[in-house]
């Protein structure tokens, strides 16, 4: 065997110890992530790696959630409620993934990574909303339309979404900033599992790799815990952020033409 039929998967196999890192010191942003290293490092085309990145997403994300379940900082109830609406929201987007390009998957995620990494360089002021008052009639509609917006996107380009969950439980549900990373990643499960759903049937999702990729993500995840307590955040997420600004610009300019353009 060559040394590129091994290293390759290998290389793979260490990403993915990366992205369960980040989001287990973290609480997001490994995820986004998945897609562009099941593409450009392992060689799968742009839809296979979105379908292939749910599951990944979801696994290590319901790591994350037990974790935090188990610390007590799970709004389990709210979490139920604005998964199920993202859970169909992620089916749908996953079923209109079929109408895109390749190439315009890719680009839509590229944007979304500058937007995720340009909200991980920002201070966080949602944490001044630490303890206000649940989620008002209208409120949970806008709650209702953010969880089937944030689905529909989950499912055509692979994301878990939480850059967007978090503030989105904070400001609107009323979820305390404490408990808004572990109900954010219950979410995120759901999500990711109505997503998979629906790619069945569009692509092959499975395999020893990816089930050997998800569990060196969720064991990285677990370990990214235990770290958290002893690394300093702001100077990892500020890294994480423009090495995913730096992605995404990449991948946008890599995939211009399928928007149009030159």
């Amino acid at each position: 065997m060559s040394i590129e039929a091994w290293a390759v998967p290998v290389v793979g196999l260490l990403l993915a110890g990366l992205v369960g890192l980040s989001l287990g010191m973290l609480g997001a942003g490994g995820s986004i992530l998945t897609a562009p290293i099941f593409i450009y490092v392992l060689g799968h085309s742009p839809r296979e790696a979105i379908a292939m990145s749910l599951p990944v997403v979801g696994v290590v994300s319901l790591v994350g959630a037990l974790r935090h379940r188990h610390a007590g900082n799970v709004a389990l109830r709210t979490a139920i409620q604005f998964g199920a609406v993202a859970m169909i929201g992620a089916f749908l987007g996953a079923r209109l993934a079929g109408a895109l390009s390749g190439a315009q998957q890719l680009g839509i995620l590229a944007f979304v990574m500058l937007v995720a990494g340009a909200a991980m360089l920002r201070p966080t002021p949602i944490q001044e909303r630490e303890g206000s008052a649940h989620a008002t009639p209208s409120a949970s509609w806008k709650l209702a339309a953010i969880g089937l917006g944030v689905g529909i996107l989950t499912g055509i380009v692979g994301i878990g979404g939480g850059f967007l969950i978090v503030p989105a439980l904070v400001n609107l549900a009323g979820v305390p900033i404490r408990h808004a990373v572990g109900t954010s990643l219950v979410v995120i499960v759901m999500n990711a599992a109505g997503g998979s759903i629906g790619y069945l049937g569009q692509v092959s999702i499975g395999g020893t790799y990816l089930v050997a990729f998800i569990a060196v993500a969720s064991l990285a995840a677990v370990a990214g815990i235990q770290l958290s307590h002893r690394v300093r955040a702001a100077s990892l997420k500020l890294a994480f952020a423009v090495f995913i600004l730096v992605v995404g610009a990449w991948m946008l300019y890599s995939n211009r033409s399928a928007f149009g353009l030159s």
